[in-house]
């Protein structure tokens, strides 16, 4: 049996107060991106001058890019081709399904996002820097954007992507 003085327990509960003290005080875990994206989108429009889609061009951090790239140079020229990439093409826009392409659309006033058809006409271009994906999302129905104003939001709610417009011409 153990037997606790009046300073062993005196201890104990300082312990105990301390842990409790600094696990309160600890900042809580938050997520944080893990690849980066310069966004630069094009919202597209029929002959009728409806709103068909958004055309992007996303260009990926160095580091995500390094990554991608391994073992694509399949001639081992040094230069990805447009074949070389077109598989890192078709997986990127496959997987984005799940995440709605991280492109929202919704029209004024109504409270759900329009729904996307899978991407079209889509490739993955690199410059020896980074990766750039273009790909263009179609509106499930053409939208009237004179009769409701409209807004594209490009995000990834679960931050594992950060997203941001380039300073430049983003839109």
């Amino acid at each position: 049996m153990l037997h606790w003085t009046h300073r062993g327990r005196q201890f104990l509960i300082a312990a105990l107060l301390l842990g409790a003290a600094v696990t309160g005080l600890a900042p809580s875990a938050g997520a944080h991106p893990h690849v980066w994206a310069t966004v630069r989108s094009e919202i597209v429009f029929g002959p009728d001058q409806k709103m068909t889609g958004v055309r992007h061009a996303w260009t990926f951090d160095e580091f995500y890019t390094a990554m991608a790239v391994q073992g694509l140079d399949a001639d081992g020229d040094g230069v990805y081709s447009k074949e070389e990439l077109e598989p890192l093409a078709k997986v990127n826009v496959e997987s984005l399904e799940e995440f709605d392409y991280f492109t929202f659309v919704r029209a004024a006033g109504d409270e759900k996002f329009l729904p996307l058809k899978p991407p079209v006409d889509y490739w993955v271009e690199y410059d020896n820097t980074a990766l750039t994906l273009h790909f263009t999302v179609p509106l499930e129905t053409p939208l009237d954007p004179r009769a409701k104003a409209v807004t594209v939001d490009v995000y990834d709610p679960s931050f594992f992507v950060a997203f941001g417009f380039a300073e430049k011409a983003p839109v």
